[in-house]
């Protein structure tokens, strides 16, 4: 035909396309597993091969999965202490990021150096000291060990601000601070504004972490009215069995907060990614 064009596909990309293909279904098969468990009967879940599509499909599993379990509470005690962090964090990091980015201080680089390695130390490193001075302050058994010690700070939420910050032209806050603005203002007003790709990019992977934490409530926490989602899904399950079925309706209804979260943030990402596009 004329004036059409053979589409030519060079062996890399393809081969680039075919791996995050692969990459894509192996991080999205344990989600449709769930959902397909949760529809499914405990014997159907045994069942070899097993099959992805229930039939019948028992719906009634969400209702009863609702109803041995007190889902309510434990959204209430994950939603706050998920919220509380996360806001804190936003601006306790983009105030960090802030700073580390646009001011020069003694010491700013061995400072940002000593956050930055926050983020290779694993916490199971930390938690037992951790957990004896929460001990002398009486706070075990109570919310404070999950809010405290990450309130206003996360290491990889200012180390991706700073990187985002750094690209904004300085132009814009001298004139600015020409105007009378304070660095106070400047955040708020000129860097908070035109850093929302990247902070909606750190409160999807914020909210994310906070409400799947488990080792810290399964450290600190003993009374089930205190339990987060994870442990209440945790203690559903019995010493010798579990009812997977339900389990994994639990499961779906527990990710639901975080799916959400990602959809309303998740433009603003894509408007971030194509607003920075526009300007190169």
């Amino acid at each position: 035909m004329k004036g059409s064009k053979a589409v030519q596909v060079k062996p890399t990309q393809l081969l680039l396309h075919i791996v995050l293909s692969l990459g894509a279904v192996v991080m999205v098969a344990p989600f449709l597993w769930a959902i397909s468990s949760s529809l499914k009967t405990t014997a159907q879940i045994y069942q070899l091969p097993p099959a992805w599509i229930p039939t019948p499909v028992e719906w009634h599993n969400y209702m009863r999965s609702l109803e041995a379990m007190p889902f309510d509470l434990a959204y209430f005690n994950s939603f706050y202490i998920t919220v509380l962090v996360v806001l804190s964090q936003v601006i306790g990091c983009s105030l960090a990021a802030y700073a580390f980015a646009k001011f020069r201080f003694p010491g700013d680089k061995v400072l940002f150096l000593l956050v930055i390695s926050m983020m290779m130390v694993p916490k199971q490193v930390i938690i037992i000291p951790q957990y004896l001075m929460l001990q002398q302050f009486g706070w075990i058994d109570t919310h404070l060990p999950l809010i405290m010690p990450e309130l206003l700070f996360n290491a990889f939420g200012i180390f991706l601000l700073r990187q985002f910050i750094m690209g904004i032209p300085r132009d814009l806050e001298e004139a600015a601070i020409i105007d009378g603005a304070n660095p106070l203002r400047v955040w708020w007003s000129i860097v908070l504004p035109l850093i929302r790709p990247a902070l909606a990019a750190f409160i999807i992977f914020a909210f994310k972490d906070k409400w799947n934490q488990f080792l810290e409530p399964l450290i600190y926490l003993d009374t089930p009215d205190l339990f987060t989602v994870p442990m209440l899904l945790n203690s559903f399950k019995g010493l010798y069995t579990a009812d997977w079925a339900l389990m994994m309706a639990g499961a779906v209804i527990s990710i639901l907060p975080i799916l959400i979260v990602y959809v309303i943030l998740q433009r603003q990402i894509i408007e971030g990614i194509t607003l920075t596009g526009i300007k190169g």
